[in-house]
């Protein structure tokens, strides 16, 4: 198993149930029940970010290690500008569609909200993002720091750069950046009638496990991180008490599910839940499962626990089914196409209602596996084989 399947096999997986997810019907969708958000407050979008930041970190770390900073800092730079370019042509793709097809534009209200009104040009300029056309823009932002990031890294100040992103997460959730928000929608008013601020990802607070990502993948680049202490088959205690904290929020989970949570504990535990600015609930079950996850594909298959060792080849398994590692090796170009299908669907459900639940699976499943189409157009067409031999030499 080399590092760069078992990335690629990740990053698949969180595009097909980031697919399953967003795939709307009237009534729901059956098979996004059978998902992992079910059993946690973990999304995927939590775990494409992080893996996306281990990558650059691995990536444009070990550039800069090797003294090659301009070249590092033009290819970040192309990377900011290739995602807005493809943000538009998302964007745009809708655009025409709502346009030539009849009930579109309706169908989508919710989705779009002003952004074919007066609110296009903040979609432009990344202030205004329609659902599902979110995750790209605070990407860009994160791309746009990170080489002053990798620097202060590389420079023996990873822990104050940790430090200082988990300080902007904590400003966030005290509501610091309240005027800051109030002001660029003042500003922008001003010109745009009627402007509103449409995100449903807070990039100052999502921040945290993008840069966690990158600090780490940094470290591993310049070889100044030695992870074996922390994922060795035989120290467990960590991995214990990240298996606790899952299953204490599996508790909570699955009790909101089944409607066994008291309305005062409820109103309690909701008061910490904001998937928006990344809260305190997300944070740590997330901080949880991941290192559990790390802990079992790394060490697990070595563990003395046979429950740790089938758990650990079980993951295994899984992240390196070629398919998923098909889609994550061209991650962008799935990502792209899923949030165009997944508008494309409202408008079948809206013209075939009522859709049964053979048939809303059938959809997703069809769904599921036509991802595999933008990531084979992006090998045969647009992908030099140099540059992509390159990059897995980097990473792996």
């Amino acid at each position: 198993m080399t590092r760069h399947h078992l990335l690629d096999g990740l990053r698949g997986y969180f595009l097909v149930f980031m697919l399953v997810n967003h795939i709307w019907f009237d009534g729901g969708n059956p098979v996004a029940l059978v998902n992992h958000n079910q059993l946690a407050f973990v999304e995927d979008a939590q775990g494409f970010i992080l893996i996306s930041g281990l990558i650059v970190g691995l990536y444009y770390g070990r550039l800069y290690a090797a003294g090659r900073d301009e070249e590092a800092g033009k290819r970040l730079r192309a990377r900011v500008w290739q995602l807005y370019l493809y943000t538009v042509a998302i964007f745009a793709a809708v655009v025409a569609m709502a346009l030539l097809i009849p009930g579109a534009r309706s169908g989508w209200e919710s989705q779009l909200g002003s952004a074919l009104g007066p609110a296009l040009p903040a979609v432009l300029l990344l202030l205004h993002q329609p659902a599902l056309m979110d995750i790209l823009p605070q990407y860009m932002l994160y791309l746009a720091a990170s080489p002053l990031l990798i620097r202060l890294t590389l420079a023996g100040k990873g822990g104050e750069v940790i430090a200082g992103s988990f300080a902007l997460w904590a400003a966030v959730q005290f509501g610091l950046h309240l005027p800051l928000a109030a002001s660029l929608e003042a500003l922008a008013g001003s010109v745009i009638p009627d402007f509103a601020l449409r995100g449903h990802f807070n990039p100052l607070a999502w921040q945290i496990v993008f840069v966690t990502g990158l600090v780490i993948g940094t470290l591993m680049a310049a070889e100044r991180i030695d992870l074996r202490p922390w994922l060795s088959p035989d120290r467990t205690l960590l991995a214990r008490v990240a298996l606790y904290v899952v299953l204490a929020f599996m508790a909570w989970r699955l009790a909101f599910t089944f409607d066994l949570v008291p309305e005062d504990m409820a109103a309690r535990f909701w008061s910490l839940h904001d998937r928006t600015e990344f809260s305190l609930i997300f944070l740590v079950n997330f901080a949880a499962l991941a290192f559990l996850v790390t802990w079992l594909l790394s060490a697990g298959v070595d563990a003395a626990s046979p429950a740790a060792r089938w758990a650990g080849q079980a993951l295994q398994r899984l992240f390196l089914l070629r398919f998923l590692r098909y889609l994550g090796g061209h991650s962008l170009q799935v990502y792209a196409y899923h949030v165009v299908l997944a508008y494309g669907i409202v408008l079948i459900d809206e013209a075939v209602r009522p859709v049964g639940v053979l048939g809303k699976t059938a959809i997703t499943v069809l769904a599921v596996a036509s991802l595999a189409l933008p990531a084979w157009l992006h090998g045969r067409v647009a992908v030099p084989a140099p540059r992509r031999g390159q990059v897995r030499r980097a990473i792996t």
